[in-house]
């Protein structure tokens, strides 16, 4: 098992001892890889998408719906030309 060090704010720490103490999780370091495996899960794109979370990525929908204003022609209505 690899050991790594980080520093982290006093808050942090203080809720990770607090939680560990209140007996969600048997000690500091099982909490510490359990808050590391679900951020990690949060960015792994092919595992939520087979959760059926979303349909697609938000960021590139709302790049998809929106029109570029200079390829608009002057006479239309308001219909992009390419």
């Amino acid at each position: 098992m690899t050991k790594i060090e980080v520093d982290l704010p006093d808050r942090i720490d203080s809720e990770i001892s607090r939680l560990a103490e209140q007996g969600e999780f048997l000690n500091r370091n099982e909490a510490i890889e359990d808050f590391l495996t679900r951020g990690l899960q949060a960015y792994d794109v092919e595992e939520n998408a087979n959760e059926g979370e979303a349909d697609g990525d938000l960021f590139t929908d709302a790049i998809d719906e929106q029109q570029d204003p200079a390829a608009l022609d002057e006479d239309s209505t308001d219909e992009p030309t390419f």
